[in-house]
């Protein structure tokens, strides 16, 4: 059963994100490619917002992990520009604070 989903899941995606390809072919509107090129940033900024929600900045560890570990990522995606590390090396230093009760 795990297996169907998982298929599934995966041909809808994949469906999903070549669909454009095959129905504008190269003849793409101007506003598609506008929104291939922006909405990826767009997509991180919110993903940023929702985590940072609900840190408190007036009580406990006044948002020192989470900002630490987010100025990690950026540093290491500025000078790396490997996503997979920059990401692995933010988490790793969140999880060190907290766990060091910073």
């Amino acid at each position: 059963m795990a297996l169907i989903l998982i298929a599934s899941m995966a041909v809808t995606t994949m469906a999903l994100r070549f669909l454009p390809f095959f129905v504008f072919g190269e003849n793409t509107p101007k506003y598609i490619t506008y929104l291939g090129k922006v909405l990826p940033q767009a997509t991180i900024g919110l993903l940023v917002i929702y985590c940072l929600k609900d840190v408190s900045f007036t009580s406990g560890s006044h948002g020192i992990p989470e900002v630490v570990a987010g100025a990690m990522v950026v540093g290491m995606q500025a000078w790396k520009r490997n996503a997979v590390l920059s990401i692995l090396l933010g988490t790793a230093v969140y999880m060190f604070l907290i766990r060091m009760g910073i």
